[in-house]
């Protein structure tokens, strides 16, 4: 939960200045267009869904492979210009960081280098009511911004160009409701939604939610670091998704007032879950470019899973690091989902006919 002094100063900047970020951002642009080209960028591959259900051991996984090229923590806070900013810290780094857990305590060790959810950035600069719950936050086919659409595809040549792959690599949870305005930005798209156990998810939420609401209290500058990366999920700014309906997100954001958490993340869950299905059924190209990964069978059954995302993604040669990485998968053993039982009917009334269409039986696993 450490939030340093840099990252405080150049936050605040970043924060106070967007338009400057933009126009570095685009004169970085001109300046490598010789460099970058107009290249055609091939299937993009996104990672998406609720966080805590296992978005970050994709993302961690697929980063590694020689061909992928991903944002990282160290593109924070500036990843309008990525070029400039990763050359400005080469030269100021003095000695490699050593890993450590990130903030969430989940086991995950980091530094500066890990891949890390970044582009989130972007999309509430060129989108300013992303994260506002009175309006949708779906972005369907119809959807065009020409001048996001333009800085966006310069933005993914750079950070190719800068990180020597061939194939853009994002996790963004927020993109769940976006899969349709990508694809049309990106016919080739592929995506992957990670889906998990609504009473084990909701527990995991929950969790994040209070560790994060305490180092908040105790240091606001941990709630800068979230709103500015664009993390809404937990914490004291946590902002319920808008599927389509504001009234259902207010219901979720009074219920959280109320102090019924089980209830209200657990109307989340339906709610994105809910939006996500309907969505792929409406529309079958969609759907083939998407796949749904629970994250119990990703537990269960690492190896197989994984070379079964790598072939989805179109990624060749993936066995190595795919085994490498089965071996560190499974579930958590530092906490259990305890719900009260009035809680858990809770849980089960709000998600139960979501949890159904994805294989989840009505009564959640203890």
């Amino acid at each position: 939960m450490e939030v340093t002094w840099d990252i405080r100063f150049f936050g605040g900047l970043a924060e106070r200045f967007p338009r400057v970020c933009r126009a570095l951002g685009n004169l970085e642009t001109k300046v490598l267009r010789d460099r970058i080209g107009d290249a055609a960028i091939e299937a993009p591959a996104y990672v998406c869904g609720l966080a805590r259900s296992g978005t970050t051991i994709l993302l961690e996984t697929f980063a590694a492979h020689p061909a992928t090229a991903t944002h990282r923590y160290r593109d924070f806070p500036f990843p309008h210009f990525p070029w400039m900013w990763n050359r400005y810290l080469d030269r100021a780094a003095n000695r490699p960081a050593e890993p450590k857990e990130r903030a969430h305590r989940d086991r995950i060790l980091i530094t500066p280098d890990s891949p890390e959810a970044m582009e989130e950035i972007l999309w509430m600069d060129y989108f300013p009511n992303a994260h506002d719950a009175a309006q949708s936050a779906v972005l369907g086919a119809d959807c065009a911004n020409d001048a996001f659409e333009s800085f966006y595809r310069d933005h993914i040549r750079k950070l190719l160009a800068l990180r020597g792959g061939t194939r853009y690599l994002a996790k963004g949870n927020y993109n769940v409701t976006r899969l349709a305005y990508l694809r049309r930005i990106f016919p080739d798209a592929r995506f992957v939604v990670a889906v998990r156990e609504p009473v084990a998810h909701v527990a995991s939420l929950s969790k994040q939610h209070r560790l994060f609401a305490e180092a908040e209290r105790r240091d606001p500058a941990v709630a800068d670091y979230m709103r500015r990366s664009g993390h809404f999920e937990f914490g004291l700014g946590r902002t319920p998704v808008n599927t389509g309906s504001a009234e259902t997100a207010r219901s979720i954001a009074e219920l959280w007032r109320r102090e019924e958490e089980a209830r209200g993340t657990a109307r989340l869950w339906a709610s994105v879950y809910g939006f996500l299905h309907r969505q792929l059924e409406s529309d079958p190209t969609l759907k083939d470019a998407c796949m749904i990964v629970r994250y119990e069978d990703l537990c269960a059954h690492p190896k197989e899973t994984l070379l079964a995302i790598a072939e989805h993604l179109r990624l060749e040669d993936a066995d190595g690091l795919v085994g490498d990485k089965a071996e560190s998968i499974a579930p958590p053993d530092y906490y259990r989902p305890d719900f009260p039982e009035a809680e858990l009917a809770a849980i089960r009334e709000e998600t139960a006919a979501v949890a159904a269409l994805y294989g989840y039986e009505t009564e959640p696993i203890r």
